[in-house]
């Protein structure tokens, strides 16, 4: 597994902490799953983009 260098704020990296700790993960497994998250919200977001516009063009061509 590749390793990856960020920097945040260390209020952020304490919730985050808390977060995991919460739920009784690691710190990287609570950000991997957040990207994950995030990346699947993006393709929704973008397939729901993707159908609006070809709907809008369906009816322009109409």
């Amino acid at each position: 597994m590749a390793r990856v260098l960020i920097s945040m704020p260390e209020e952020f990296l304490n919730m985050i902490d808390n977060v995991a700790e919460g739920e009784n993960r690691s710190r990287s497994e609570l950000i991997r799953e957040a990207l994950r998250t995030y990346i699947y919200k993006q393709k929704i977001r973008q397939s729901t983009t993707a159908n609006r516009n070809a709907e809008l063009l369906e009816e322009l061509l109409e």
